[in-house]
């Protein structure tokens, strides 16, 4: 088995994990989550909910990322704690899932870019970021500095312009949507369940950093470190931007946005200020398909490994030490599906199936037994995560639901028939 260079350290990490995550939230996923969540406190509390959950598998995917530092995240693990079938199920989701994100996340770019064009876009900024990813992982982890650099500057610029533009108004964020708001069937209002589980589609970036553990220098210590510190980093920035959207545009107004962070910089008048909101939502989304194009294409070669997907997809670069066929697999499939795919159905796909690898994640985690070492009551956080997940799915709009449950099914089908 060729193996990956362990060149990454702690920043490498948190870098990655910081712009696998900032943008898609707060660029795609606010609107149709407050419209799911009938009114500002619903966001918020549902945004609450979806850190928490993501919180509680971070940490089963740091222990687990920590004892089996290789490449393949949560389908290693899967296989080592749980057996083949659950490996397998873990795996595909997330590379079935994961690629709908990346198409998602390029036709974003399209969008924002040049509106007219979006399709042509998107698929020139897959065939580049790619190459970018052939160069090597330090590469990667490079220009994803910069572009996390220029992600942050221009969501500052957004959140001062919001605070201080005159038409921040704290009174706002209580109000409801004017639709048919949240249905409350029992404790949980379900539109709340809903909208967490389209929010979770911003936080499932943390998982990038475990699936590079082949390429993390000193695992057991960096892992554990590096995805809580991304993932509450980039808790703090959303809730912070959510809090601000809502008090300027209000929920109503929010929900039927297309372009949420522009409509903040219109309402005082500056119009040039949109074009610099168009271009960091752009440089954001970049970073996250950057990093999802790398974590994805680790997970196809963990998995070429042991056969599950075509052997010939494990190669590694000799020079640039990278799964250099499966990263080309990937993204000739991205290319395929931009070509046909639509954002918001994305969304719902993708995070149907990443909650049910995220599902295993904990399951695996709780056959890991008690860690003396931890503070955190850590098994009690992988039962939380479990149900968090599931329950999350299940409240998904019925055609993202239906859909994923669909893909695993014929994946699992397959595999079975194979074996």
């Amino acid at each position: 088995m060729e193996q990956l260079t362990r060149r990454l350290g702690v920043s490498d990490a948190v870098v990655i994990g910081l712009g696998s995550m900032l943008g898609a939230g707060v660029f795609v996923v606010f609107a149709p989550a407050t419209a799911a969540a009938g009114s500002g406190p619903g966001l918020l509390a549902a945004l609450a909910v979806a850190g928490f959950v993501a919180y509680c598998n971070a940490t089963s995917s740091a222990r687990l990322a920590a004892r089996y530092p290789e490449s393949g995240g949560t389908y290693v693990y899967g296989r080592e704690r749980l057996g083949p079938f659950a490996g397998f199920v873990a795996g595909w989701g997330f590379v079935v899932g994961k690629t709908a994100s990346c198409a998602a996340m390029a036709l974003t770019i399209g969008a924002y870019l040049w509106p007219g064009q979006a399709r042509p876009v998107a698929v020139a900024a897959v065939l580049a970021l790619t190459a970018v990813n052939l160069r090597g992982v330090q590469k990667t982890a490079r220009a994803t500095r910069w572009l996390v650099a220029v992600t942050l500057t221009v969501l500052v610029l957004v959140a001062a312009v919001g605070l201080f533009g005159g038409e921040f108004g704290a009174g706002r964020i209580s109000e409801a949507t004017g639709g048919a708001g949240s249905i409350d069937h029992g404790l949980v209002p379900v539109g709340l369940l809903t909208a967490a589980g389209l929010l979770f589609f911003a936080f499932a970036g943390y998982a990038r950093i475990a699936t590079l553990g082949e390429e993390v220098r000193e695992p057991e210590r960096t892992i554990p470190r590096a995805v809580p510190l991304a993932l509450g980093l980039v808790l703090l920035v959303y809730l912070a931007l959510a809090v601000i959207t809502l008090a300027v545009l209000g929920p109503a107004r929010l929900a039927a946005s297309t372009a949420p962070l522009a409509d903040v910089v219109d309402t005082t008048g500056l119009t040039g200020l949109d074009w610099v909101v168009r271009a960091g939502a752009t440089v954001a989304v970049t970073g996250v398909l950057l990093a999802l194009i790398a974590g994805v294409g680790r997970t196809v070669l963990a998995m070429a490994r042991r056969h599950d997907l075509p052997g010939g997809l494990a190669a590694v670069h000799p020079r640039h030490r990278v799964p250099h066929r499966a990263e080309i697999a990937v993204a000739a499939v991205v290319v395929l599906v931009v070509s046909l795919g639509d954002i918001r159905h994305a969304i719902g796909f993708s995070s149907c199936t990443v909650l049910v690898y995220y599902a295993i994640t904990n399951a695996a985690a709780l056959t890991l037994g008690r860690d003396p070492d931890r503070r955190l009551p850590v098994r009690l956080l992988a039962v939380l995560g479990l149900a968090g997940c599931l329950l999350l799915a299940l409240a998904l709009p019925l055609g993202s639901l239906l859909a994923g449950i669909a893909v695993l099914a014929v994946g699992a089908l397959v595999h079975l028939l194979r074996r």
